[in-house]
Order: structure tokens, then C-alpha cells, then sequence
């Protein structure tokens, strides 16, 4: 299972935001401003030539579909927004992409929904061109809506014939009660087969977040950052500020323990995840860095536990722990294959006596320094390229509008004491916090 760490950015302000000099975790000089509708633009000089990395931040997701009914529709633009505007149908506007030799694709999150694009730096007017017509100027037909709501639900059928993708679902929907995050970025399946006949919704939520002060714009690469500024000015700064701010409700305290069974019907390996409801992102309440590096500590490749379940013992093929940056409380989260059905309470037990210890006993303090290390080498060894730059500055994004929050974080995790982890481990790996999902396939 793949390892995720989001860390960080921002963009903004018609006022400046300079980095701070010394020991910085993100190592390229940014520059941060806001446009007076909102906007916020941050530029980043790479020093890798001739190329560009556009990435453009929604700061929409599944956390913002707070109407009964009416999940998915994040996810739903990803889509949609591919589908052209009068003057740049989507036709012409593969074309031109096309012509650039652009690289494009989008994802949605729960928090964050982002456009990117990479290409020959002669071409950038043109991208931040085209790019701010199809955001201001959006335009479908509701037989277009249809069409792509049915390929929505096309993706749905075929992500939940994946036993990951199921576990996912299973887990935010128990271990949510009031939230968003109870629902997957797809969405529950009756608001998707509902969508085709949402047509007016759809452009509703569209004029709701697609707008200057939810979206930042990343550009990295070989750029002079002065006509970036002006280029983005001159095809952006027209755009109007919108008035919507979503209520998004708060979880309650989970009182007990959950759980929850999948049969799958077909053969398939067992699969288990052990969650517990953490903070919400911050670089300066250590809480959150102290669980992220629990889960590294107990369940990365070099732990006690990934030695003795997938290399000594042999009955797990893949093990890790992650915790997501996300704006709001969410989940920290253990995910377990097993080989055999008959292992899974086993694995389940060993995964609680490791999570356990981290509240009994202090963690050694060489082995927190080097866990430490390693993340900050490994993030900086990640930042290798245009788009890598451009990528992990968007990732940020999902938790702080704010580029300077790598650097804080990694500072933070450099202050992050034994003491600390101990007492993140006993405030929020409790039982009455936890939710476990299995998954067993059919014969």
C-alpha cells in the first residue's frame, strides 16, 4: 500500500510572504502573493530548464458536500471541467494542449480537487491563458452533464469491484457519524445514480467553489516570476470573488469502538484496517507530527512489526500506517493484506500491542532522530524534478494555504520529543476512538 506524505503549500496575497533563509525542508525559493479578488498565486524558480509545471488548487472536496444528497459533485467537476467553453470548446482546447506537448491530468481529495499541467516554457502565456477561460467561463450542455454523471458512475461500478476501494468506503462510512469524511470522494452510490437529473445543482456548486478565493495557482519550473505575475493578472484578475461559505459539520466524540465485516463475494486476500480519529493538520500543535511519526516508527518498512508479520513470519504482504493533513479531524489509519483468512485476528492483535506500546513505554530517542531524518531526507530527495516540486506544493495545499508550512512542520517534527509521542499515543489511540474494518473474500 502506498505511502502518501502531503505536506505542503500555498499560495498569495496582494501582500508578499518570503520565505524564511536558513535549514529550509522545502529548498527553492517561492514567492507567495494574493490578487485583491482572492487569488492566490505562488511561483517557484526550480532551476530545471525549459520546462513548466501549472498546477492549479480547487480547494474543494468531499469535505465541502455538506447537502444530504448530493455527494460526488467534486469529483464531478474533475470531470466536467474538461468539457470546454464557447470559445475554446473541448476540442480546441485538447488541440492547443496538444500543440504544447502539454502533460495534463486532475485529481479530487477530500479536501482539494487539482488541475496540472507540464510543458515547454514558451508556452506558459498560452496555458495560463486557456486555463483561466475554462475556469471563468465554463460551459455544458445538460445532455453533457448527463453523459459525464453516467461516466461517474461507470468509475463508481468499476472501483468498487476493487476490495481496496470497498474497504475505503466501509471505513469512512462507519467511522463517520455527521461529517463529509464519512463519504468518499465518489460519493454514496444513490446521490450518483441521482446526478443525471442534477443538472441545475451542478452549476450551482460550480459558482459556489470555483472561485478566486478557493483556488491557488502553482507555477514552477524555468519562469521569470515578474511576468508570471503579470501574465496571471491579466487573464485571472478579472475574475469575481464569490460570496458562498460552506457549514461544514463538526464530528461528534466517538463514544465506543466500531467495527465492520466486508464479504467479498469473489476469492481475494483478507484485508484490515485499524483507524483511530486524529487532529485535524497543524505544524504547531505537535499532535498531529507525533502520530505521523507513529506511523512510520510502528509500520514502516524498517519497524519491528513490518520485520516480523511480512519478512520473519510471513503472513502479511503489505503493511503501513498514514495520516492525512487534512483541514478538519480525520483518520489515522493502519492497513493490513493478509495471506490467510485464519491470521486476521492475529495480524489485528499485534497491529493493537504495537500501537499500545507507544503509550506504555517511550520510544527511544535515536530511533525517533532517525525516523526524522528519514522524512526529511526523503522529501527532499522527492523534489527532483519541475513537476515534483510542483506537485508536493499542491499536496500542501490540502491541510494550510501556506507554502511556509513544510518548513514549519519540519521544524516542528525536529522539536517532537519521546515525551511527545507518548502523549499523542494516549490521548487519541484509545478504544473508544478506534474503528476497525476486515475485508474476506469468497471461495
Amino acid at each position: 500500500m502506498m505511502r502518501l506524505l502531503s505536506l505542503v503549500l500555498l499560495c498569495c496575497g496582494a501582500t508578499l510572504f518570503a520565505a524564511t533563509p536558513t535549514e529550509k525542508a522545502f529548498p527553492f525559493p517561492y514567492t507567495q502573493e494574493e490578487l485583491p479578488n482572492g487569488l492566490r498565486l505562488v511561483t517557484i524558480p526550480t532551476g530545471f530548464p525549459n520546462i513548466v509545471a501549472l498546477y492549479i488548487v480547487v480547494q474543494t472536496g468531499s469535505r465541502n458536500e455538506v447537502e444530504e444528497g448530493k455527494s460526488g459533485y467534486a469529483h464531478l467537476f474533475e470531470h466536467l471541467m474538461f468539457r470546454g467553453t464557447p470559445r475554446f470548446p473541448a476540442e480546441k482546447y485538447q488541440a492547443l494542449v496538444k500543440t504544447a506537448g502539454g502533460d495534463q491530468n486532475a485529481y479530487t481529495s477530500a479536501d482539494i480537487t487539482v488541475y496540472h499541467i507540464t510543458f515547454s516554457k514558451e508556452d506558459l502565456d498560452t496555458m495560463l491563458m486557456l486555463e483561466a477561460d475554462r475556469f471563468q467561463n465554463l460551459k455544458y450542455s445538460p445532455e453533457i452533464f448527463k453523459t459525464e454523471t453516467l461516466a461517474v458512475l461507470g468509475e463508481y461500478n468499476k472501483n468498487v469491484a476493487d476490495p481496496n476501494q470497498k474497504l475505503f468506503e466501509t471505513l469512512a462510512e462507519t467511522a463517520f457519524a455527521r461529517h463529509p469524511y464519512k463519504h468518499t470522494t465518489m460519493g454514496f452510490l444513490k446521490d450518483i445514480q441521482a446526478m443525471p437529473e442534477q443538472y441545475e445543482y451542478g452549476i450551482e456548486f460550480f459558482n459556489r467553489y470555483y472561485k478566486p478565493e478557493y483556488t491557488t495557482i502553482i507555477v514552477a519550473g524555468d519562469i521569470n516570476k515578474a511576468a508570471v505575475k503579470t501574465a496571471v493578472g491579466r487573464y485571472w484578475g478579472k475574475w469575481q470573488r464569490g460570496k458562498y461559505r460552506p457549514d461544514i459539520p463538526a464530528e461528534p466524540p466517538q463514544e465506543k469502538p466500531a467495527t465492520a465485516q466486508i464479504a467479498w463475494p469473489t476469492a481475494t486476500l483478507p484485508q484490515l484496517a485499524v483507524a483511530f480519529k486524529a487532529p485535524a493538520y497543524s505544524d504547531r500543535d505537535p499532535d498531529w507530527a507525533a502520530l505521523n511519526l507513529i506511523s512510520y516508527l510502528g509500520f514502516a518498512e524498517n519497524s519491528d512489526l513490518y520485520q516480523k508479520l511480512v519478512v520473519q513470519e510471513q503472513k502479511v504482504d503489505s503493511l503501513g500506517g498514514f495520516l492525512s493533513p487534512s483541514p478538519d479531524p480525520y483518520l489515522f489509519t493502519i492497513l493490513a493484506r493478509i495471506k490467510k483468512p485464519t491470521d486476521i485476528r492475529y495480524v489485528q492483535d499485534q497491529t493493537l500491542a504495537t500501537l499500545q506500546k507507544f503509550s506504555d513505554v517511550l520510544v527511544e530517542r535515536k530511533q525517533l532522530d532517525t525516523v526524522k531524518e528519514h522524512l526529511r531526507y526523503g522529501y527532499s530527495l522527492s523534489l527532483d524534478n519541475t513537476q515534483a516540486v510542483a506537485a508536493a506544493a499542491a499536496r500542501a495545499l490540502r491541510g494550510q494555504r501556506d507554502l511556509d508550512t513544510v518548513d514549519r512542520l519540519y521544524a516542528l517534527y525536529a522539536k517532537i520529543t519521546p515525551e511527545d509521542v507518548q502523549k499523542a499515543a494516549k490521548k487519541y489511540l484509545v478504544d473508544k476512538n478506534r474503528t476497525i474494518v476486515t475485508l474476506t473474500g469468497g471461495k
